[in-house]
């Protein structure tokens, strides 16, 4: 899948939550833009890449041209 085809979003409330786990916005921009795509459901795909305190996720939903990011967390 070629994500540089599609825009990418990141809604308020994942940008929200991101902050309260602990992940700043360049950890989560390197995350989509290096890291790997797993994608699940019809229209649904994960981001995810690993760093030392665990692998973080961006789930987001493809919309058309473009990509919403609904949510990001780490896993340990």
């Amino acid at each position: 899948m070629e994500i540089s085809l599609f825009d990418i979003e990141i809604k308020k409330h994942a940008l929200i939550r991101a902050m309260q786990r602990g992940i700043t916005p360049d950890i989560v921009e390197a995350t989509i833009k290096g890291g790997k795509i797993k994608k699940f459901s019809k229209n649904h795909l994960k981001f995810y890449k690993k760093y030392k305190r665990g692998i973080v996720i961006c789930v987001g939903e493809i919309i058309g041209t473009k990509i919403k990011i609904i949510t990001i967390m780490v896993k340990s």
